[in-house]
């Protein structure tokens, strides 16, 4: 009976989650209503868009705004980080050292300038490509290796004006496409995590809406 016992014990349960199945999705964007809704805030829309999707809601909370959700079986933790665009980096090392995620299982959403308008493009790693958040997000992990996701918003400004384009809002033809947008690219995020990076990069990058 007692060899029975030996070879037959039951497996133990842990009560901690198994870090391979959370993820730090960060919207880069800077707080305030002044840049609301500004291209350079398309990472806060995302995430304001796939909490609303999830029925989850933010809380302001170190370094940022936080919400999470559970979705088959995986914890998504949205980060808008409060640091400001330039400084990103610091909210993101905090989080995820807090929460003991992999840099694999980070997913930062950025605009980017040399994109065409509603394409999107998502990468395993790369380096910032002239962007202050994702160079800061770089410097502060010590390397770019990493996943992104860059949001396309196009380079329509004259010479010198790229700070008033990016700190500009959405123009109309702009705005009539970006609740599609932001839709799909919430699904991007939440494929990211449960369908894999190989799979979702696969699905999504690329042109987003035909008649643009």
């Amino acid at each position: 009976m007692a060899l029975f016992s030996k070879w037959f014990q039951p497996k133990q349960i842990s009560n901690e989650e198994d870090p391979m199945k959370k993820f730090l999705i960060v919207g880069l964007g800077n707080i305030g209503p002044k840049y609301e809704n500004t291209r350079h805030n398309i990472g806060f829309k995302v995430l304001d868009d796939l909490a609303k999707q999830q029925e989850t809601s933010f809380t302001t909370d170190k370094l940022g705004d936080v919400a999470v959700f559970k979705y088959k079986g995986r914890t998504f933790i949205l980060l808008k980080p409060s640091t400001y665009m330039n400084l990103s980096g610091k909210a993101v090392k905090y989080w995820m050292e807090k929460e003991k995620i992999t840099q694999e299982n980070i997913l930062v959403i950025s605009d980017d300038l040399n994109i065409d308008f509603g394409t999107f493009r998502l990468k395993a790693k790369g380096s910032a490509g002239g962007h202050n958040g994702l160079k800061d997000i770089n410097e502060k992990l010590g390397n770019q290796n990493y996943p992104r996701f860059r949001f396309g918003i196009s380079a329509m400004f004259g010479k010198g004006r790229q700070v008033d384009y990016v700190l500009g809002e959405w123009d109309k033809d702009e705005m009539r496409f970006l609740p599609e947008l932001l839709d799909k690219a919430s699904k991007l995020v939440v494929s990211f995590g449960t369908a894999g990076i190989g799979n979702t990069m696969n699905q999504y990058n690329g042109k987003q809406v035909d008649d643009l």
